[in-house]
C-alpha cells in the first residue's frame, strides 16, 4: 500500500507538473501577443523575408530561398535581443522569480516553457515563410528538398539565438542590460568566421576554441542543401547547453538564499563545467564520423556527393594520395571543401594538406613551371607522379552577351579530382592518335579537355611519316577530313582496322572526292550519302533545317544525354544490316521526312534530285575476325564537337563525346572512368510583371503594417482596462 500510494504521488506531481508547464508557456505567449512585442517582431522578420523575396526570387526569378532566408538571417541581432529581454530579467526585477524557485514544478520545466513560448513566436514566422517555395513553384520548377533544408537551417539558426537570449536573460534583472549583452553575444557568433580567420587563416587551437562558437557556419552548410547531421546536433546541443546554463543560473540564486551558499555555488560551476565539456565532445565525437555518414546531398545536381565510380576508384586505392590546396583552410572555397572532405571521408588513402600561399609562395613550383596557377588550385601526388588542377577548371563558366558578362554554368570537382587520382595512380596511361594531313580539324576547347580529363596521351600523327598506325594507339581519332586520304594512307587505315583497331570518325560536307576516305567506312559496311541532310520535320531541327536535332537512340553511349544533341551540317549514313560479322548500335537518327541536299548552295526546299531519308548520323559499328574485333564510332558532323554547338544543348554533345572516348579506355583502367561536369540549375521563375508587384505591396508592406496594427489595438485595449 505505502509503495502504491508513493507511486501516486508521483504520478500526480508529473500531471500536475505538465499541467503547470502547459499553463506558464500559455501564460508567455499569450504575454506576447497582448502586447506589440511579439506583433513587431513577427511583422519585421516577414517584411524583411518579402523585401528579399521580391527581390531575388519574384524580380530576378531566382529559384533559391536560400538567398533570402541568409539575408534575413541578420536581424534577429536586433529582434531576439527584444524578444527574450523579458523571459526571466524582468520576472527577476519583480522578484516575482521566488515563484519559480518554490513552484511545485522543477525549475527545468519552467525554462523550457518560456523558452517554447519564444520559440513558438518565431516558428509562426519561420511556418509563412514555407509557404514561399510552393508560390515560387506556380511560375517554375523550385527544388523543394533543397528549400526546406535551408528552412530548417534558418529555423534551427533562430532557435539557437533564443536559447542564447534566454540565458542571458537570467543573469540580470534589467531589460536593458539584458537586450545589449544578447546583441553582443549573437554579434560575436554572426562573425565568428570572420573573427576566427583574422587570427589564423590556417588554423591553430585558439581559433579551433572559438570556431566552437561560430553560429553561422553550420547553417550555410543546410543552406546549401546539404542535410547536415553534425549540424543539427551542433545547434540542437547548443540549445540545450544555453538552456541547462540557464537553469544553473536559476539554481544558483536559489542557494545563494540559504546557509549552502558555497557549497552549492562549487557544485554549480562543475555543472556548467561538465555541461559544456560533454557538449564538446559531442560534436567533437559527431564531427569525427565521415561526412558520407552525416550528411544528406539534396540538391538537384547532387553537387556535393561523388559518384559510385568515384567511389569504387577510392575503395579499390591501395597506396596513398595526398591533395595539396594552395590557400589558407579558412579562405576555402566551400563547395570544393565540402568535396574533399567526400574524398577523405571514402578512403583511408586519401589525405588532404591546405598550403597557404602567404606562407608556402613557392610551393608549387616543386610541380609545375606554370606561372598561371592560382590561390584555392590542386595539386594530387602520388609516389608515381603528380597532377596540377588549376582552380580554373573547377568551375565551368559561360559569356551572356547579352549583359557580357561570365556566369558559373557548372561545377567539375569531383571530375577533375577523380582524373588526377587516377592519373596518378595508373600504372600505364592509354594513348590515342589524332590523325593529320587532310585538313582535319584539331579537337579543341572543351573536347580536347575531356581526353586530358580520361588521361589519355592525344598524340598527332601524319601517316606520310608513318609506316603504319603505331602498335600503343588505343584508338585513332579521324576528326573531319576536308580532303581524300591517298590510296596508301587509306590501306594504313585499313590494316590498323585487320589487327583490331578502333576508330573514332566524324565527317565533314565537301564537294571533294573522298573515295579512298570511305572506303575506311565500307570496311565495316557504312556509306556516306552524297549532300548535307536536311528536315523536313520542325521539331527535328532548330532555326534552319540543316541545324540538326536528331533521335537520341537508347545505348551507353547517349545514356547521359537529357534532352537534344546538335548536329549541324550533317552528311547522312546508311549500313547494309547484312554486312557479314558486323553488328550495328544506332545513336543518332533522322526523322522519317529527313533528305539529303545534293546541291546545297541552291534552294533549301527538297526536289527529285535529292536523297530520301531516313539516315543515321551517328553509328557505332564492331567487325568480329577470327578472335580479334574492331570498332569505329562515326558521327556524321565534325562541326558537332565543337564549343559552340555544345553549348547549344547544354553539353549533351560533350557527353556523347567524353562517354565515346571513354568507351576506348581498358575496362581494367581507372582512366575510363570520366566524370561528368555537374551543371548549375540555371532555371529562373516566369513570374508577371503584376504578381511581382503584388508580391512586393502584400509581402513588404500589408502583411506587416497588418500584424503591427493588431498589436497596437490590443495593447491599446489592454492599457485602457
Amino acid at each position: 500500500k505505502l509503495i502504491n500510494q508513493v507511486v501516486l504521488i508521483d504520478y500526480t506531481i508529473i500531471i500536475l507538473g505538465g499541467r503547470i508547464m502547459r499553463a506558464i508557456w500559455k501564460r508567455e505567449l499569450k504575454s506576447y501577443f497582448q502586447t506589440v512585442t511579439g506583433w513587431l517582431f513577427i511583422a519585421a522578420t516577414l517584411a524583411l523575408f518579402g523585401l528579399y523575396f521580391y527581390v531575388y526570387n519574384m524580380y530576378y526569378g531566382s529559384t533559391d530561398i536560400s538567398s533570402t532566408l541568409s539575408a534575413v538571417t541578420f536581424l534577429f541581432l536586433v529582434t531576439v535581443p527584444i524578444l527574450t529581454m523579458r523571459t526571466l530579467a524582468e520576472e527577476r526585477k519583480n522578484k516575482t522569480d521566488q515563484l519559480i524557485l518554490t513552484s511545485p514544478v522543477s525549475v527545468e520545466k519552467v525554462v523550457l516553457a518560456k523558452y517554447l513560448a519564444t520559440g513558438t513566436v518565431f516558428t509562426i514566422s519561420v511556418a509563412v515563410m514555407c509557404l514561399a517555395p510552393l508560390i515560387m513553384s506556380a511560375y517554375g520548377n523550385v527544388a523543394f528538398a533543397k528549400s526546406y533544408v535551408g528552412v530548417l537551417g534558418f529555423w534551427l539558426y533562430g532557435m539557437t539565438c533564443i536559447a542564447i537570449g534566454t540565458f542571458v536573460s537570467s543573469l540580470t534583472e534589467s531589460i536593458v542590460i539584458s537586450a545589449v549583452l544578447t546583441f553582443v553575444f549573437l554579434f560575436v557568433g554572426y562573425l565568428m568566421t570572420g573573427i576566427t580567420n583574422l587570427i589564423s587563416q590556417n588554423g591553430n587551437i585558439i581559433t579551433k576554441i572559438l570556431g566552437c562558437y561560430d553560429l553561422t557556419k553550420h547553417m550555410d552548410m543546410l543552406m546549401q542543401g546539404i542535410l547536415d547531421v553534425s549540424g543539427i546536433v551542433y545547434y540542437i546541443s547548443m540549445i540545450i547547453l544555453f538552456l541547462f546554463l540557464t537553469v544553473q543560473s536559476i539554481q544558483k540564486r536559489r542557494w545563494s538564499m540559504s546557509s549552502k551558499k558555497l557549497k552549492l555555488g562549487v557544485f554549480s560551476s562543475a555543472m556548467v563545467v561538465i555541461g559544456i565539456v560533454v557538449t564538446v565532445a559531442v560534436n567533437l565525437v559527431v564531427n569525427a564520423l565521415p561526412s558520407s555518414i552525416t550528411s544528406i546531398d539534396l540538391t538537384a545536381q547532387k553537387m556535393y556527393s561523388i559518384s559510385d565510380d568515384t567511389k569504387e576508384i577510392l575503395h579499390n586505392l591501395d597506396e596513398d594520395v595526398t591533395i595539396y590546396v594552395l590557400e589558407a583552410e579558412g579562405n576555402m572555397d566551400d563547395t570544393l571543401a565540402t568535396t574533399l572532405k567526400r574524398y577523405e571521408g571514402e578512403s583511408s588513402h586519401i589525405s588532404v594538406e591546405y598550403k597557404d600561399p602567404s606562407v608556402y609562395p613557392n610551393f608549387y613550383r616543386d610541380y609545375t613551371d606554370d606561372t598561371s596557377i592560382t590561390r584555392k588550385s590542386l595539386i594530387v601526388e602520388s609516389s608515381k607522379r603528380s597532377k596540377v588542377i588549376n582552380y580554373s577548371n573547377i568551375y565551368e563558366t559561360s559569356i551572356d552577351y547579352s549583359t557580357y558578362s561570365s556566369q558559373t554554368t557548372g561545377y567539375d570537382g569531383e571530375g577533375q579530382l577523380t582524373s588526377a587520382i587516377s592519373y596518378v595512380t595508373s600504372d600505364e596511361m592509354p594513348v590515342m592518335y589524332e590523325l593529320q594531313g587532310h585538313g582535319e580539324t584539331a579537337l579543341n576547347g572543351n573536347f580536347k579537355d575531356a581526353i586530358e580529363k580520361a588521361n589519355v596521351t592525344l598524340n598527332s600523327l601524319n601517316l606520310m611519316q608513318a609506316d603504319s598506325i603505331p602498335e600503343d594507339a588505343q584508338a585513332l581519332i579521324i576528326n573531319g577530313p576536308t580532303s581524300d586520304f591517298s590510296s596508301d594512307d587509306a590501306s594504313k587505315v585499313i590494316d590498323y582496322i585487320n589487327k583490331g583497331g578502333k576508330l573514332f570518325v566524324t565527317l565533314s560536307y565537301t564537294d571533294a572526292d573522298m573515295s579512298n576516305f570511305y572506303s575506311v567506312l565500307n570496311e565495316f559496311g557504312i556509306t556516306a550519302v552524297d549532300g548535307m541532310v536536311m528536315e523536313s520535320n520542325t521539331g527535328s531541327y532548330y532555326q534552319a533545317p540543316y541545324y540538326l536535332l536528331p533521335n537520341v537512340e537508347s545505348s551507353a553511349l547517349t545514356s547521359g544525354v537529357d534532352g537534344y544533341v546538335f548536329t549541324p551540317y550533317a552528311v547522312g549514313l546508311t549500313y547494309n544490316t547484312d554486312t557479314e560479322n558486323v553488328t550495328y548500335t544506332p545513336l543518332l537518327t533522322t526523322s522519317d521526312a529527313a533528305y539529303s541536299k545534293t546541291d546545297a548552295t541552291s534552294s533549301l526546299e527538297q526536289t527529285e534530285d535529292d536523297i530520301a531519308g531516313p539516315f543515321t548520323v551517328g553509328l557505332k559499328a564492331e567487325k568480329t575476325m577470327d578472335d580479334i574485333s574492331a570498332d569505329i564510332l562515326v558521327y556524321s558532323s565534325m562541326s558537332m564537337f565543337t564549343d559552340d554547338a555544345d553549348s547549344m544543348v547544354s553539353g549533351n554533345n560533350l557527353s556523347v563525346f567524353s562517354k565515346s572516348i571513354a568507351s576506348y579506355i581498358p575496362e581494367d583502367s581507372s582512366s575510363a572512368v570520366v566524370i561528368p561536369v555537374k551543371e548549375y540549375d540555371s532555371g529562373t521563375l516566369t513570374v508577371p510583371a503584376s504578381v511581382v508587384i503584388a508580391s512586393a505591396v502584400i509581402g513588404i508592406a500589408v502583411i506587416p503594417l497588418l500584424l503591427l496594427a493588431i498589436g497596437i489595438v490590443i495593447w491599446m485595449r489592454r492599457r485602457k482596462k
